[in-house]
């Protein structure tokens, strides 16, 4: 699919209501009180029926001030998907060793580890995220791996897999005119195009160098003029659902949010549970009831009025002589218990349908010394849910490593030897050295492991000479060497 015709309508439409979906994750995402409120008083995307905590008006609460309480548990579940996948960076290996040294470079010069915590956290909230290879030789020497937000992409899909994406965004503007710079991926080319329009049109196309945001973009063009030759067969572009499938696009391509329609209701129902929780803390606050005449007048013709945080505000229109009517302490209970069981109720069922368990967000943390396996049996859920994760991320990272080393050679490294990557993800939980040596230690016991074996089981990480030295060194030191008798001695 070429790049939009002038005036064509903006989004697409068949990505309308993916669009809308994410407008309302995004919402629960950010925390924002603003966005919130925004998106539950927009008809065209609260379709539920439901009137919300944050669709009711300001004033049905108290008027002066915001009374109700967000607590961002969409975003706490974002970051801990985002951890739990790359808290600990993957490992990225090759075959060739000097290939790997240039990937090494590439990979702690550009501070990958830090875009991949981005990217998982955002297609966590978002259903999904794109990576793009790019580069620009004025701001470093080497290709660049970048992050593309899902409501800013057109993808175009074949079997499921992506074929090419178009990534747009907005550009600034001091006028009613919406300028949008849009950028095509195919295999071997990337197109740029700009759009003056309007809100919901794209409007027509105009020359990069209308807009100073893009105009440098106009010196690296091709011949064609809105087309950059990439000089590899690769997408320089890869889409990561969060997990499949879609529950409510079953069949696309697209991921789905750890906390789509189904947690909207509990994320309400929490923000609901602690408004009303600092509610009674607000009209807990002991006051005086006290006889008006003890209150100070303003003076003729300059009304009343009151400060919530004086303790004495409340005028009684009783004689301050009549028995009974003097200053009166009023106190209500704090519902506290019924409250705090409310809202773990809630967040517990909350984590879990998003595919976590309740101990990865401290609930039920008991702050006692535990295991790695007694660890791995409270974390189980939140354990499976990266595991499925991880295999989204392994192909799309995978290929973007690959695009960055083929661009690399092509622009930086001529020399380079380019290859797919093998990705591994790092352990989450990293098991007890006392708890390894038991077990190693009862196995040598009970002769049924060899030397070799327990060195590589005690280092992972280590290749098969290090493993081999290693357990030469240990059976020389413990005197197990024993030499071969055929080469004892010289036959006579």
């Amino acid at each position: 699919m070429p790049l939009p015709a002038n005036s064509a309508p903006w989004p697409p439409p068949d990505l309308a209501p993916l669009y809308r979906e994410i407008k309302v994750d995004d919402a629960w995402y950010s925390g924002d009180h603003k966005k919130l409120a925004a998106v539950y008083r927009d008809n065209t995307l609260r379709r539920d029926g439901r009137r919300r905590l944050w669709s009711r008006d300001r004033h049905e609460h108290t008027g002066k001030r915001e009374a109700r309480l967000h607590i961002p548990l969409a975003g706490d579940i974002a970051t801990a998907g985002a951890d739990l996948l790359f808290a600990e960076p993957p490992t990225v290996t090759v075959s060739d060793t000097g290939t790997q040294a240039r990937l090494d470079e590439l990979v702690e010069a550009d501070g990958i580890a830090n875009t991949l915590i981005e990217a998982a956290e955002v297609a966590s909230a978002l259903g999904g995220v794109y990576l793009r290879a790019t580069w620009d030789r004025t701001l470093a020497d080497r290709p660049l791996l970048t992050v593309v937000h899902a409501d800013a992409a057109v993808p175009e899909w074949r079997w499921g897999r992506l074929a090419a994406v178009t990534f747009w965004h907005e550009l600034t503007s001091d006028s009613a005119t919406v300028w949008r710079h849009l950028e095509r991926h195919a295999p071997g080319r990337i197109e740029h195009a700009l759009y003056q329009g309007g809100p919901d049109r794209l409007g027509e196309r105009v020359p990069l160098t209308e807009h100073p945001d893009v105009a440098a973009l106009a010196d690296s063009l091709g011949p064609q003029g809105d087309t950059i030759e990439t000089g590899i067969d690769l997408l320089t572009a890869a889409y990561v659902p969060n997990i499949r499938p879609n529950r409510r696009h079953r069949g696309s391509a697209f991921g789905r949010s750890d906390y789509s329609a189904p947690l909207y209701d509990l994320f309400d129902a929490l923000d609901t549970t602690w408004s009303s929780w600092i509610r009674d803390l607000r009209l807990a606050r002991a006051r005086l009831l006290v006889p008006e005449a003890y209150l100070r007048d303003h003076g003729p013709g300059r009304g009343a009025s009151f400060d919530d945080d004086r303790e004495i505000w409340q005028a009684l229109s009783i004689p301050p002589t009549e028995t009974g009517a003097g200053i009166t302490l009023s106190q209500f209970e704090i519902r506290v218990a019924e409250h705090a069981q409310t809202a773990e109720a809630i967040t517990r069922q909350a984590v879990r349908s998003a595919g976590y368990s309740a101990q990865t967000f401290g609930l039920g943390d008991q702050g006692t010394a535990v295991t790695a396996t007694e660890i791995k049996a409270r974390e189980r859920r939140s354990l499976t849910t990266r595991a499925k994760k991880a295999r989204y991320w392994t192909p799309a990272l995978a290929d973007m490593v690959h695009a960055l080393l083929m661009l690399d050679r092509r622009l930086y490294t001529p020399n380079l030897t380019p290859e797919r990557p093998r990705i591994e993800f790092a352990p989450v939980v990293s098991e007890d050295p006392a708890s390894t040596a038991q077990t190693l230690a009862l196995l040598a016991q009970a002769e049924a492991i060899s030397t070799e074996t327990r060195v590589r089981a005690l280092h992972p990480e280590w290749d098969d000479t290090a493993v081999r030295e290693e357990a030469d060194r240990i059976l020389a030191e413990t005197g197990r060497t024993v030499p071969d008798p055929m080469q004892a001695g010289a036959l006579v």
